[in-house]
């Protein structure tokens, strides 16, 4: 008879901290000099959980030897950026930003003869999409060019499929109509087995793109931006450069919108911006 061995557990993965982040910095500067993705400046104690999690699901039971996979066995990368970035959303998520920004922001938007929006971070695009489907209602979408980037080619693929989880449209109905929306959310999205695949038409005016905050340059005359809890997986310096990035890429008197938890205040960049709607963590440029 065949002994059956226990799957791995989190003890099996435990040995001493200091070995631990020795590892994790050798394994973060071999991920930047052989794929360009730099996550040498995210929160360290962020960092240290996911990469323990990967550990588990690829059954390393070292950093090094995870290190080793990832540089000789070829779709290991591609696997282990599903630990280090996060792609998970929904769509209309916290509905009091997005009312927020119907009712606060669109109509000084209405003011500009076009408009652009960055989504950076995007992950799977139920951000993007919402913002589209409040452009379209406030009869902006016309006018305005999306951009939604994120580091993840995984999750830009998701996102621009526009292909959910049927099970989900529950979920995103309710936050939609939290958020102030007054139409049938059943118009945005026909469904098909276990999926619902959103309109092309919402689709149109946006671009996906591959974009790291940690590396990449600006975009430009931008008229609103929003990065939503991405910027609490950094640490100081690579937030600053990120705010650095939005100041650089907004117009003047431009938008930023946050997460719940991430404001621009006591940085470097708090006296490039003033706060416009501080429950919703939306800023704007001075």
């Amino acid at each position: 008879m065949t002994r059956q061995t226990a799957p791995p557990s989190a003890d099996d993965f435990v040995y001493p901290e200091d070995d631990f982040d020795i590892e994790l910095q050798l394994l973060v500067e071999a991920i930047y000099r052989k794929f360009n993705h730099d996550f040498r400046n995210y929160s360290p104690a962020s960092l240290r959980r996911r990469v323990r999690q990967a550990l588990l699901a690829f059954g390393c039971r070292t950093v090094s030897g995870l290190q080793e996979r990832v540089l000789h066995e070829a779709g290991c990368f591609a696997r282990l950026l599903q630990f280090l970035t996060v792609p998970v959303s929904e769509m209309f998520r916290d509905p009091a930003y997005f009312r927020a920004f119907r009712q606060e922001v669109v109509p000084l938007l209405r003011t500009w003869p076009s408009i652009k929006l960055w989504v950076a971070g995007c992950s799977t695009g139920e951000e993007v999409y919402s913002l589209a489907i409040v452009l379209k209602e406030e009869g902006l979408l016309d006018r305005a060019i999306l951009y939604a980037t994120d580091i993840n080619p995984e999750s830009l693929k998701r996102a621009e499929a526009g292909i959910y989880a049927l099970e989900s449209i529950k979920l995103f109905t309710a936050n939609y109509r939290a958020s102030g929306g007054g139409a049938d959310f059943a118009s945005y999205y026909t469904a098909a087995y276990d999926a619902a695949r959103l309109d092309p038409a919402l689709r149109r005016n946006i671009t996906f793109a591959d974009h790291s905050l940690a590396t990449d340059s600006v975009f430009s005359e931008l008229h609103y931006i929003s990065c939503r809890n991405v910027l609490i997986y950094f640490n100081r310096p690579l937030q600053e450069r990120a705010l650095g990035l939005f100041r650089d890429s907004l117009v003047h008197r431009g938008f930023l919108g946050l997460g719940a938890r991430e404001t621009v205040q006591f940085t470097a960049l708090a006296s490039a911006f003033e706060t416009f709607d501080a429950p919703a963590r939306i800023f704007r440029r001075v």
